[in-house]
């Protein structure tokens, strides 16, 4: 079993984060750092870096500069075998949910459990129940992706997410797609994680009224860059324009 060392009081730290596709900057110079016990939410408009962010904090795509640091590791650089025990603590929420059509709601939610640890059918059957329940979508182990509504679809990529207990997680437009009363649903039950299950995650979403629900902290990200951050209080009497701009409706990415 591979060593586990204690989550750092600050498990995600990145320091002048650059990426670049092409000839197109996408972040240019991103610096933020989640304490434990913190929800995140990086906000901005359409084609932000929101989702590259996201994934260069959990080693899915490597920056261009920076430095991106892990449960106190440097992962910037780091191969991807390297990186296993690391993402095994931390849960990575996709934003479509990313369940495999052809498999059951069961085999969705255990795949992790059996690329990851040697755990028997007894113990990987109890595992999976427990974090379906936490969702709250007990009984639905034999349903397919295509069966389930699509508030049902980001549930169960949660409990995936959940089933492997880690100690961050990083959610993705996790209300994306959804009708406000599914959205509502979402947001409490990731406000519900808090309590025991994980206290610590950074959520990308442009979706306002959500973030208020379930953030200690926002970053606002503009042109490649995090134009603020603060506790909700603190962005609503920001005096920065682009904030401003962008909590009132009216900012737009290129």
């Amino acid at each position: 079993m591979d060593p586990v060392t204690p989550a750092p009081e600050i498990p995600v730290e990145l320091r002048e984060v650059r990426k670049s596709f092409g000839d197109k900057p996408v972040l240019q110079g991103v610096s933020l750092a989640l304490r434990k016990g913190t929800t995140l939410a990086v906000m901005g408009g359409s084609g932000a870096g929101k989702t590259v962010l996201l994934r260069i904090t959990d080693g899915l795509i490597r920056p261009d500069a920076g430095q991106v640091t892990l449960f106190g590791t440097h992962i910037e650089r780091m191969r991807e075998e390297a990186m296993l025990p690391l993402r095994k603590r931390a849960g990575f929420v996709f934003q479509g949910a990313a369940l495999f059509d052809s498999l059951s709601v069961f085999e969705n939610v255990a795949f992790p459990l059996r690329e990851h640890t040697s755990m028997s059918l007894g113990e990987i059957t109890d595992r999976v129940h427990r974090s379906l329940s936490v969702v709250g979508l007990p009984g639905v182990d034999d349903l397919l992706p295509a069966e389930l509504s699509g508030g049902m679809r980001k549930r169960v990529g949660i409990a995936r997410a959940l089933v492997l207990e880690p100690e961050v997680i990083f959610f993705d437009e996790p209300t994306a797609g959804l009708d406000p009363t599914n959205a509502r649903l979402v947001a409490e039950l990731m406000a519900s994680l808090r309590e025991g299950v994980c206290d610590t995650a950074i959520v990308v979403t442009h979706d306002i009224e959500f973030a208020n629900m379930i953030a200690d902290q926002m970053a606002i990200l503009h042109q490649g860059r995090i134009a603020d951050i603060g506790t909700p209080a603190e962005m609503r009497a920001s005096s920065n324009p682009d904030v401003r701009r962008f909590l009132a409706g009216e900012l737009r990415e290129e």
